[in-house]
């Protein structure tokens, strides 16, 4: 059985009564973890910047979005965070589970990327899960059985990526963001792991790849099966791990 098939089998409504935070939940990954933490029985709160994204969700989910709850915050700015856990403490009072989903990719040469680009590719992959973590550890603190799972790539176990420095630099600070923070929240029976997926097939993948071979591609259903597994009891051994994702 594979670790996807273990995850279905094992996560199927395990998150009933449970409280869970999907940052960057409106994008092609964000929505499918959604889906599946809904159908895992969890209340998710979700994170959106624009309303178009906020509104694509709710029909994506159809009747489950009855168990969405969505927040307009940029994950990325200290200011908004805040806010954001401001609510979460008055209501509904707990957090289980923290999915940093959120982030953003650039690829251009070294000398051909701006610091502007940069700022960019840390703030909106780094930042957001820093700030993050940050705010949501006391709520998990006291859940008694918290669970993060963080995003990272595969430029950041794979020591870079010709093209993708800025990017390859953000994800590595997530990963061992996600190292360092496993070791000190064991104590606390937090979880603290990172899924490192190999090419996600998405719509805006194919688009700026059309021509490529996508059968090894990842469907964000099948990384949505991990991220509901490593949220369950089942995977509470399981700490400080990059969950290395691929076809190959």
């Amino acid at each position: 059985m594979s670790l996807a098939q273990a995850a279905s089998a094992t996560a199927t409504r395990s998150l009933a009564g449970r409280v869970a935070l999907v940052t960057g939940g409106t994008g092609a990954l964000g929505r499918a973890v959604v889906r599946r933490l809904l159908a895992a029985g969890a209340r998710v709160h979700v994170t959106w910047r624009r309303e178009a994204e906020a509104a694509d969700l709710q029909a994506f989910l159809g009747d489950a979005a009855s168990q969405l709850v969505l927040h307009q915050a940029d994950v990325s700015v200290a200011a908004d965070v805040a806010s954001l856990f401001d609510h979460l403490k008055a209501d509904p009072g707990r957090l289980d589970v923290l999915a940093c989903v959120a982030g953003g990719f650039t690829a251009s040469p070294l000398e051909g990327t701006s610091p502007e680009a940069w700022d960019a590719m840390i703030a909106v992959n780094a930042t957001s899960v820093f700030l993050s973590c940050r705010a949501a550890v006391p709520l998990l603190r006291a859940s008694g059985h918290g669970r993060i799972v963080n995003v990272a790539a595969r430029p950041a176990l794979e020591q870079g990526a010709p093209n993708m420095g800025a990017y390859a630099a953000s994800k590595a600070a997530v990963l061992n963001l996600t190292y360092s923070l496993a070791k000190e929240l064991v104590r606390d029976r937090i979880t603290v792991n990172a899924i490192v997926p190999s090419i996600i097939d998405t719509a805006a993948n194919r688009a700026a790849m059309p021509r490529a071979d996508t059968s090894g591609w990842l469907k964000p259903e099948e990384i949505a099966e991990v991220v509901a597994f490593l949220a369950g009891d089942a995977a509470a051994p399981v700490t400080g791990t990059a969950v290395n994702l691929s076809r190959g």
